[in-house]
This record gives C-alpha cells, sequence and structure tokens, in this order.
C-alpha cells in the first residue's frame, strides 16, 4: 500500500481524531485526549488490538501538530496593504483548515 502524501495524512488524521473540516490547536489536543481516553490500554478494558488502535491515535495527532508546527504565515500586513486589520486577518487566515473561523 503506497503511503499517503501530506494532505491525505492531514485529512485522514483529522477524521480518525473526529474533527471536522477545520480545527483549532485547543480542538485537535482535546479530540486527541477523549479519543486516548478511549483507546489507551492501561485505562481502557484490556481487548486485543488496543496497542495498535493507540498507535494509530499517537500518528494522526503528530501528524496534526507537525503541520500546525510546520505553518508559517505573516504577522504583519504589508505596507501595501489595502485591507484593514480584520480583512487582513480574514484574508490570511479565513480558508485555512486550523487558523479559519467557523463559516456562516
Amino acid at each position: 500500500m503506497a503511503k499517503p502524501n501530506k494532505r491525505e495524512a492531514i485529512i485522514a488524521a483529522g477524521e480518525l481524531l473526529g474533527l471536522g473540516d477545520s480545527a483549532t490547536l485547543a480542538e485537535i489536543k482535546k479530540a486527541y485526549r477523549a479519543k486516548a481516553k478511549l483507546h489507551h490500554p492501561d485505562t481502557a478494558e484490556a481487548k486485543r488490538g488496543k496497542e495498535i488502535e493507540m498507535h494509530r491515535l499517537n500518528e494522526a495527532y503528530q501528524v496534526l501538530l507537525d503541520y500546525c508546527e510546520a505553518f508559517r504565515f505573516p504577522l504583519k500586513p504589508d505596507k501595501d496593504t489595502p485591507l484593514d486589520d480584520n480583512e487582513w486577518w480574514l484574508h490570511r487566515f479565513g480558508n485555512d483548515p486550523v487558523w479559519g473561523g467557523k463559516s456562516d
């Protein structure tokens, strides 16, 4: 089986953790912790395969943390940018799966 590309890995990680189309770093951490409580072999009923599930959760969590850590974005608008502060923020982060806001 071919290794998924980064985009596919991020999407699969989000699905495994039960996240929607976008998530904050806090939501990623909360989802991981909730799933870990259910699947960790030390806290869950001892069932065969829990170690494998926990391994998958750890990998998914790391994929999303790596994505967040490697994501670079400008912190200041260009002086030539005609947008006000709110417009600039939405323009930069409005459609990003990590930093974007919820659409109405």
